[in-house]
């Protein structure tokens, strides 16, 4: 017989745990007789420690009126072990215990690990309460007994491995056990068998942070890696407990996530990557209003804005400031800082450090962005600052520093001599109170050194540049050899020395100036940025003073800028870090020159081929080729492979707008390209792979001249010269003293506007300024190299050239150089350039060399047509001759071989990428677009969306063959980096078509139908059945298309179109 009854809901409040342990719930435990038992499901307690109960039961008749209750705290919601810990007993009559219900009742779980775990519970409240370590021992015997019970796959094993942690914990806290290691092993363990969505995921998380913290606070050892963690565990466990409940309020507390925000603000700046991308995660878990969040704003902007020194990126240091401003947008942006300093008025305690570091940040982007307004607040907040700390202040001696900084920057700007007087006087003074072990001394001695030098060049007084030297000296005996700030001491000793050169004209002073900047531009552990534009400066001096370094100044620019920018963690990026130094532009053409100028005519290649196309050879490091390695080492050249295919993966991916997102972005590819470079090293030790990935030597580069010359031209502030490199043997100079940088600049200019100039005019109007130009090209340029050509090289008429241009010369049609005269004989016109020579381009020698190890043999051709009359919205106007062109080709292409047309709504972004993918022929005609802002945004006008440089470089097209670009503007680079040659015709190069015609400039799409027609009438005639087309005519076929055009084509439409490749 079964009696219900009706009573009211039960709660409990201030219910605590003796052991001190954080409940994961609290259960009501009802004993109704000898065997039989009812238990609650498992509540959450409340942050006032309550908690309700809504469960029902259903009771015997026969049960006793008085009724044994037991309120017991369980440490796991999923599933209990044992019967947890008693909070509380009582008896109550069961009418008016809990209201109606049916929920069915049975004998409670009896085995010997409930028996164990309960008595390990028993035993470690004893110890809690009395403090006997007698107890504590039976406690962990007991749950270590358990979990030697409670194997790999038993479900209880994760609370069996909390039991014995949390036990082994306290005793650490309470000094009676010291293994703190193998107990943060135990709770990861447990973690593990608890993932995101387990009912005792949170509390596992928080029970972690708790020995990590203990760890922290006790070990001897460097434990910043615990403190971090801790951030982190709290960054993920914060969001999963919902407001009012017991863990809540215990995680979110002064011993919790409050006490791992402030041990965290207590840390040393940390500029790496990680190190940025915790500072973001400190600052999240301080919202506004929270006492914390000032110190984690300042420690953020600090970190960020050291990584700019490090790195040197600008985006690094807006950040801080925005991290000051609390904007993204810096017009709009009120600083964080100034919020902080809000929080924080002054005569508060850390006002005075809010005011030095933003002064600080604000001088640094007066470095880069030359706002003299930046430089006056920073010297305002300074002095502010050292208001706040007046001597005998523990700080006095960092703001006088950096007050004279500010000071000694603006005397740099406005040569203002009361400025470099008064920072003088507070370098002295803070030298003067700073202790002499002071780690940051030796940055006073450099910055007072660089001062006394600023003073000696205005003065000539000897005591200012000998006392500089001194300083600078004693500086570097303070520091050990590897310290990143004896950058400076070379720095300024090097400073020291050319100012004495420059007033003494001592020649052991300037050897002793290079030497310093041979140190200071090859200093391991100094960010790339600095040393690059050391290595700059020495540049510059030793060209200035003739000196001998000169070749390997540049030799260690060149190499500094590859590294720096490889480190890059997106082309993007890497495109933004080349460009970042204005003055480096002409780095490669000026290295170039100078090797030039001593003779050294092989390096001269190898210097053009390193610094040009630096993008491309950095890219296509990750495409090489390695089929030889297959065979030597397949285990090594797979896991070249699989590294390479991530890297360039990762370097293709879209950065996160999210910050700590895209750190941890940039921290994984660091950690590949580690991997990468490992691999590298290791395939340089396979016999026959020494030189596998190293800068190509001249030797290696000839390659490229293996079907006809290469031609290099280069336009340098110091001297105009060609180079080419033959088919054998050394390479020829070929002087071009009657033009400077400045005049191939105006030819470029002049050229551009002609071409605009042009296409207002009618067909048959003489482009009379337009042939001026081209004969100044012939004369000045390609005829004498045309005269080496054919009278020392012997190479025969009508053989194929290639083109390098550089710096300016690439935008210049040099193919189209022509006399437009008769002979002196009258005997007939004077021949031009592609009367006597097949031309082509290249962007790199090291471009040509990969079209030609790729090409493929014996592979059946397909042909796809890609127009687009009708772009989407904002891509361009209607191209009415589109759709003919396209059927113009489909009628000239041989009928073996199978031709897609690809127009109107197929013709999208995705559909153009497969058909590049899929077709070893193109020919796509539609708007191009050359953005020469970010000439990665080059484009293509689709249907839906445009057709990027980008996308084009991240699509592999391994059969592709030939493309022909019948669009505007698809090869000529852009402004701020023309040797990079970022354009749409060397992306197609890249993603694999050896054959590209592209345009120099606007295509009028009516007349581009007559060269198309004469170009593939050309190149297929005489094509046999069953025969493939050959890629490597394309060049011919061009030039016999736009002689044959001629009548009927205006001038500045025939050379528009440029070959490249093979």
């Amino acid at each position: 017989m079964v009696f219900t009854a009706l009573s009211k809901v039960v709660s409990g409040k201030n219910l605590k745990v003796p052991s001190s342990r954080i409940p994961a719930g609290i259960c009501v435990s009802i004993k109704l007789g000898e065997t039989k038992r009812w238990r609650s499901a498992i509540r959450v307690l409340s942050s006032d420690q309550s908690v309700t109960w809504r469960d029902t039961v259903t009771l015997s008749s026969y049960t006793s009126p008085q009724l044994s209750v037991e309120i017991r705290a369980s440490f796991e919601l999923d599933r209990m072990l044992g019967n947890g810990e008693v909070v509380g007993k009582f008896d109550v009559s069961w009418n008016a215990l809990l209201r109606h219900g049916d929920e069915a009742f049975g004998p409670p779980v009896e085995c010997k690990i409930v028996r164990d775990t309960d008595a390990g519970h028993a035993q470690f409240t004893e110890y809690v309460t009395n403090e006997e370590v007698s107890h504590l021992h039976d406690a962990i015997d007991h749950f270590q007994l358990v979990l030697d019970e409670c194997q790999v796959d038993h479900p209880d094993r994760g609370a069996a491995l909390t039991n014995l942690a949390w036990a082994r914990l306290i005793g650490c806290a309470q000094e009676d056990l010291e293994d703190i290691g193998i107990i943060i092993s135990l709770f990861r363990d447990a973690l593990a068998l608890r993932p995101q969505g387990h009912p005792d995921h949170s509390l596992s998380l928080y029970r972690l942070t708790k020995a990590l913290a203990w760890r922290h606070d006790n070990d001897n050892q460097d434990t910043t890696t615990d403190i971090y963690e801790c951030a982190r565990i709290y960054h993920e466990l914060l969001p999963l407990c919902p407001e009012g409940t017991y863990l809540r309020s215990t995680a979110a507390g002064e011993d919790g996530v409050d006490y791992v925000i402030s041990e965290c603000n207590d840390l040393p700046t940390d500029a790496s990557d990680e190190g940025i991308r915790l500072r973001r995660i400190v600052l999240e878990l301080c919202p506004l209003g929270h006492e914390d969040r000032p110190a984690a704003l300042n420690e953020l902007a600090q970190a960020v804005e050291a990584r700019f020194q490090q790195c040197g990126t600008i985006d690094d240091l807006d950040e801080s400031i925005q991290i000051g401003r609390n904007s993204h947008d810096l017009d709009e942006a009120i600083s964080l800082y100034e919020d902080a300093l809000r929080l924080r008025p002054v005569g508060h305690v850390s006002c005075d450090i809010l005011l030095d570091n933003l002064g600080g940040a604000l001088r640094t982007r007066f470095d880069e962005r030359n706002d003299i307004h930046d430089l006056d607040r920073a010297i305002s907040l300074h002095r502010e600052a050292l208001t706040l700390r007046p001597p005998g202040d523990l700080d006095h001696d960092t703001t006088l520093h950096n007050l004279a900084l500010a000071l000694n920057t603006r005397y740099d700007e406005l040569h203002v001599s009361d400025d470099l007087n008064e920072a003088i006087d507070m370098y002295r003074e803070s030298l003067r109170v700073v202790r002499a072990d002071d780690s940051e001394r030796h940055l006073t001695l450099s910055n007072l050194s660089s001062a006394l030098c600023s003073r000696y060049m205005q003065t000539q007084k000897n005591e200012d540049v000998e006392e500089a030297i001194d300083l600078c000296q004693e500086s570097l005996v303070a520091l050990p050899p590897l310290h990143p700030d004896r950058w400076f001491g070379y720095r300024w000793l090097k400073e020291a020395y050319m100012s004495r050169y420059e007033i003494l004209d001592n020649p052991t002073d300037l050897s002793l100036a290079i030497e310093h900047f041979r140190l200071a531009s090859t200093h391991p552990t100094r960010g790339f940025p600095d040393r690059i534009q050391t290595a700059l400066d020495w540049v510059y001096d030793a060209e200035d003073y003739e000196h001998e370094s000169a070749l390997e100044a540049y030799h260690t620019c060149l190499d500094l800028f590859d590294n720096h920018v490889m480190t890059r963690s997106s082309v993007l990026s890497r495109r933004e870090a080349a460009a970042a130094f204005l003055e480096a532009r002409t780095l490669p053409v000026d290295a170039a020159s100078c090797a030039i100028r001593r003779d050294n005519l092989r390096l001269a290649v190898e210097f053009v081929e390193q610094g040009r196309g630096q993008q491309w050879s950095l890219a296509s490091r990750l495409k090489t080729p390695h089929e030889d390695l297959v065979s030597a080492n397949p285990d090594l050249a797979q896991r070249f492979s699989e590294l390479s295919k991530r890297l360039s993966d990762a370097q293709g991916s879209p950065v996160s707008v999210d910050g700590a997102a895209a750190d941890q972005e940039v921290i994984q590819y660091r950690r590949l390209a580690t991997q990468w470079e490992a691999t590298v090293a290791e395939i340089r030790n396979v016999q026959g792979f020494s030189r596998f990935l190293l800068l190509p030597s001249y030797n290696d580069l000839q390659v490229a001249a293996r079907h006809g010359p290469v031609i290099i031209l280069i336009a340098s502030e110091y001297s105009c010269n060609a180079l080419i490199v033959p088919t054998s043997g050394e390479p020829h100079h070929v002087p071009i003293p009657s033009l400077t940088l400045a005049d191939v600049e105006t030819l470029k200019d002049d050229f551009a506007r002609e071409i605009r100039h042009a296409s207002f005019m009618g067909p048959k109007e003489s482009r009379t300024e337009l042939i001026v130009l081209l004969r100044k090209i012939w004369d000045d340029v390609m005829l004498p190299i045309v005269k080496v050509l054919y009278c020392d090289l012997e190479v025969k008429p009508r053989s194929r050239i290639w083109l390098c241009p550089t710096a300016a010369f690439t935008s210049i049609p040099l193919h189209a150089a022509h006399p437009s005269r008769m002979k002196a004989d009258n005997s007939g016109r004077e021949l031009c350039l592609e009367d006597i020579y097949i031309c082509s381009y290249t962007p790199t020698l090291s471009a040509l060399i990969r079209s030609r190890q790729t090409m493929k043999t014996h592979v059946t051709p397909s042909f796809a047509g890609i127009g687009q009359s009708e772009p989407g919205s904002g891509q361009g106007k209607v191209l009415a001759a589109v759709d003919s062109e396209l059927e113009l080709v489909r009628r000239l292409v041989p009928p073996q071989i199978t031709f897609t047309n690809l127009s109107g709504d197929e013709a999208t972004q995705a559909g153009a990428l497969e058909a590049l993918r899929c077709n070893t022929w193109v020919h796509l005609a539609c708007h191009g677009k050359q953005d020469r802002e970010q000439p990665y945004n080059s484009r293509f006008a689709m249907r839906d969306k445009p057709l990027t440089l980008l996308d084009i470089m991240e699509n592999d097209a391994p059969h592709a063959e030939f493309a022909f670009l019948s669009a505007c503007h698809t090869a000529v680079g852009d402004e701020e980096t023309p040797d990079e040659v970022i354009h749409l015709a060397a992306g197609l190069q890249f993603s694999g078509f050896k054959s590209v015609i592209g345009t120099l400039w606007v295509v009028d799409d009516a007349t581009a139908k007559d060269v198309v027609e004469a170009f593939y009438e050309r190149l297929f005639k005489d094509l046999e059945e069953g025969e493939v087309p050959d890629c490597t005519k394309a060049a011919s076929a061009l030039n016999h298309a736009t002689y044959s055009v001629k009548s009927k084509v205006p001038l500045e439409q025939r050379i528009v179109f440029v070959h490249i490749g093979v």
